[in-house]
C-alpha cells in the first residue's frame, strides 16, 4: 500500500489484515509508546460507562492482541475476543489472555443470535469494509438491553488544538512507526480517519441498527472518541 494512499474497497479486507498480522508483535508497545499509555485509561473509562462486570458475556469485535479482553475478564467477565488477523491472536495467545480466542470475519460473526450482553471494539471502526454491516452483526448477537462501547480516534474541531494534532497524528506518529516497527501500517493509521464517518452520521448508522441511547464522548481534546449504547428490545 502506498504510503499516502488507502485501500481500495475491494482490497481493504485483505490488507488491512495483512498489515495487522506485521505489526503484531510490537502493537502493545506502540499502542503504549504512542499514546503515552493513555489507550489504556480509555478502555477501562469505557468498561466503567457500560459497567461491565462479573456475570457478563462480553464479546471484544476486532480484539488484537486483547487489552480490552483482558481488563474485562479482570472484571469478572466471561469474554470472546474475535480478530480476523491470526498473528493478533497468537499474541494475545502469549500474553494468557483469559478469554476464547476466534478467528473471524466482523461482518459473519460465528456466534448465535442473543449470546452476549455487551460488545465492545477498540481502535477498529475504521479498519472494518462496511459499518453499517458490523453494527448490524453486533445487533444480531446482543440480547435485548445489551451494552456497547466502540473507542476509535478522531479529530479535533478546534483548529488550533487541530492543527498541533495533526502535527503529531500525521507526522511524529508514522515516523516513529517507521523507525520502530512499519511504515506503512503506522502512515495507514493517521489516514485511515478518512474512513470514519462524521458523529451524526456514525450515531444514526447505530440507530439504524437497532441500539438506543446512543451516546459519544470526546476524549483529549477530541482526538479519541467513545460511542456508546444500548441493542433495543424489540430488535
Amino acid at each position: 500500500m502506498p504510503l499516502n494512499a488507502l485501500p481500495s474497497h475491494e482490497d481493504k479486507h485483505a490488507t488491512v489484515r495483512s498489515m495487522f498480522d506485521r505489526i503484531a508483535p510490537r502493537y502493545d508497545r506502540m499502542n503504549r509508546l504512542l499514546t503515552a499509555g493513555l489507550d489504556q485509561r480509555w478502555r477501562r473509562a469505557a468498561l466503567d460507562t457500560i459497567r461491565v462486570g462479573s456475570g457478563d458475556r462480553v464479546l471484544d469485535l476486532a480484539s488484537g492482541t486483547g487489552d480490552l479482553a483482558e481488563l474485562a475478564a479482570a472484571r469478572g467477565a466471561e469474554v470472546i475476543a474475535v480478530d480476523f488477523a491470526g498473528e493478533m491472536l497468537r499474541s494475545a495467545q502469549k500474553r494468557g489472555i483469559r478469554a476464547a480466542l476466534v478467528q473471524a470475519d466482523g461482518e459473519k460473526l460465528p456466534l448465535p443470535d442473543r449470546s452476549a450482553n455487551v460488545a465492545v471494539c477498540g481502535f477498529a471502526l475504521r479498519n472494518f469494509v462496511s459499518l453499517p454491516n458490523i453494527f448490524r452483526e453486533l445487533a444480531r448477537v446482543l440480547e435485548p438491553g445489551g451494552r456497547i462501547a466502540l473507542i476509535d480516534v478522531d479529530r479535533p474541531t478546534t483548529p488550533v488544538i487541530r492543527q498541533g494534532h495533526a502535527f503529531y497524528f500525521d507526522r511524529v506518529v508514522p515516523f516513529i512507526g517507521g523507525l520502530l516497527s512499519d511504515r506503512a501500517a503506522y502512515a495507514y493509521l493517521p489516514a485511515s480517519t478518512a474512513y470514519l464517518p462524521p458523529e451524526a452520521e456514525l450515531i444514526e448508522m447505530l440507530r439504524r441498527a437497532g441500539f438506543e441511547d446512543v451516546q459519544r464522548t470526546s476524549h483529549l481534546l477530541g482526538a479519541v472518541q467513545t460511542l456508546t449504547g444500548v441493542r433495543g428490545k424489540t430488535t
